[in-house]
């Protein structure tokens, strides 16, 4: 739509209620709508689109919205819609040519779907389609969003149904022994249940097919517990991938142990586009002890228990097992918070310019891998990203040997540089005995061979033993209290008029103060060593 100016008019961006049996989300907050407003778009809401994440309509008016009477008056009178959940086959006939809409789609597990957005010529931007590797399309995830929530969830709801405490306690009528978490799958969702399970005080266990993510459980308060069998578990996008056989069998064998061990097992195990992996058989419940609890939040997708009830909390075997698949829902102010600050980010890229026109940018890769359907064109799955190039070969310069001490030089010095060193050395030391007083060479020799002891002992250290600035104080230090120690000792007494106790109690004081120096120098170079030690 243009102006008089030719200037575009802004858009309007619509949120509706969602529809969906059980969802309480909306899929923007008042805090984002006055963020959209001053990034030039007028915002429209259904009327009661955030009751049920306790944000009134009231809320959404403060922030600059205007209030839809309902669904059809929102989504004709709207050139972009923010939904959460997929529009029904009831909303999709209530948009319009040209429409944009924005939401999780799912289009590999929603073909239908995508048939009758294309045929409505309408573009679609699916959030669950994001590239996850692209480092700048972090503030636009959603899934890691709402996974935190869902991971954080599930153990409140495991707590919920759990009859003990998490932590262990000791009172005057017993003691408590702690419960014991095991948490299969440490992507964003299980990350986040361990460290909602260890801050309850609960034993926590954890496991995943990708070795890489066991500093992060271990840095969270929880056990990472390996699978007896090497194979490399990473996949695309952050997510596993599907592990052999053999894999499998030494994984099954585990899981076994820990149902027994274990009192409540939360799982998160997805793969994308296919059903969740079974990884908890009929037989593990069974030997679970009684009261125990199991979380399967890839229930959704058909569960990684092979007992799980979508969207249910059953009891079998004694053990209550929870596969709802609403565990985002289930917090739904927070999960509307984080969604509608992932929609605003996406916004912000859409609408560089500021003046309340989305460019849906088919060069951005971002962009790219969001779009699924252009202008009534289905354009998923998007191409793969383009690799870095990478950057030009540099010419091969041979290194310098280097000397196997710290500070020497890298090679032997030429001889007949070594020969002219020498010959002034050996000239200046026959000046000096040539013409200084006998009392100055006695000195003179001492402060020689402390230079000498001092580099051989310590500035010629390996620097793997402390740093040079520290080799140098203490090569200092070392000639300091050789020296002192030669005039501490009982000299002859009046020679040359010397104050022999002053000079005694300075040596002393030298010989203390340089130890200091010394000791405490090593010492700190062994804690600054013992940083990098795990």
């Amino acid at each position: 739509m243009q102006t008089g100016d030719n200037a575009p008019m802004p858009q309007r961006i619509g949120v509706p209620r969602e529809v969906y049996p059980g969802e309480k989300r909306v899929a923007s907050v008042p805090d984002a709508v006055t963020k959209l407003v001053k990034l030039g778009f007028a915002v429209v809401v259904e009327q009661g689109a955030g009751e049920l994440a306790d944000l009134s309509d009231e809320a959404f008016v403060q922030a600059g919205a205007t209030i839809a009477p309902n669904a059809a008056a929102l989504w004709s009178g709207s050139d972009i819609v923010f939904k959460v959940r997929a529009p029904t086959s009831d909303e999709v006939a209530l948009m319009h040519e040209g429409q944009t809409l924005i939401g999780f789609l799912w289009p590999a597990q929603n073909p239908d779907l995508m048939q009758q957005l294309a045929a409505k010529k309408v573009t679609a931007l699916s959030i669950d389609a994001l590239p996850r590797t692209l480092s700048r399309a972090q503030k636009m995830d959603a899934l890691t969003s709402m996974a935190g929530v869902s991971g954080y969830r599930a153990v409140v709801e495991a707590a919920n149904a759990f009859g003990r405490f998490f932590n262990g306690q000791i009172t005057a009528a017993g003691k408590v022994p702690p419960a014991k978490v095991f948490i299969a799958g440490a992507g964003v969702a299980g990350l986040a249940a361990i460290g909602a399970a260890a801050s309850l005080g609960a034993i926590v266990r954890a496991t995943d097919t990708r070795a890489e993510v066991a500093d992060q459980v271990v840095s969270l308060g929880g056990e990472f517990v390996k699978v007896d069998y090497e194979e490399e578990g990473s996949g695309g996008g952050g997510y596993a991938k599907v592990m052999s056989e053999g894999f499998q069998a030494a994984q099954r064998e585990m899981y076994a142990k820990q149902a027994q061990e274990c009192d409540i097992i939360i799982t998160t195990a997805l793969i994308p586009g296919k059903p969740a992996p079974k990884l908890i058989t009929a037989e593990m419940v069974q030997s679970m002890k009684p009261g125990s609890v199991i979380v399967d939040m890839a229930a959704e997708q058909g569960g990684n228990c092979e007992l799980t009830e979508p969207g249910k909390a059953v009891v079998k075997h004694g053990v209550t097992i929870v596969g709802y698949t609403d565990l985002a829902s289930r917090m739904a102010r927070q999960s509307s918070t984080l969604y509608g600050t992932n929609l605003f980010r996406l916004t912000e890229e859409l609408c560089k310019t500021k003046d309340g026109v989305i460019n849906v940018n088919m060069q951005d890769d971002a962009i790219r891998g969001l779009t699924v359907i252009k202008d009534g064109e289905i354009t998923w799955p998007a191409p793969p990203l383009a690799a870095a190039p990478k950057p030009a070969a540099k010419p091969v310069v041979a290194a310098e040997k280097k000397s196997a001490h710290g500070h020497g030089s890298s090679g032997p010095m030429p001889a007949k540089t070594l020969a002219i060193v020498f010959g002034l050395g050996a000239l200046a030391f026959w000046a000096i005995g040539a013409h200084a007083p006998a009392a100055f060479l006695g000195h003179f020799t001492v402060f020689v061979l402390a230079c000498f002891i001092g580099y051989m002992v310590v500035w010629n250290v390996t620097p793997a033993l402390h740093t040079p600035l520290m080799s140098v104080t203490n090569a200092i230090s070392s000639i300091i209290v050789i020296g002192a120690l030669v005039q501490i000792l009982p000299p002859e007494a009046g020679t040359n008029g010397r104050p022999d106790a002053l000079i005694q109690w300075m040596a002393f004081g030298g010989i203390v103060l340089t130890a200091i120096n010394m000791f405490g120098g090593f010492a700190v170079t062994r804690r600054m060593l013992d940083m990098f030690r795990k």
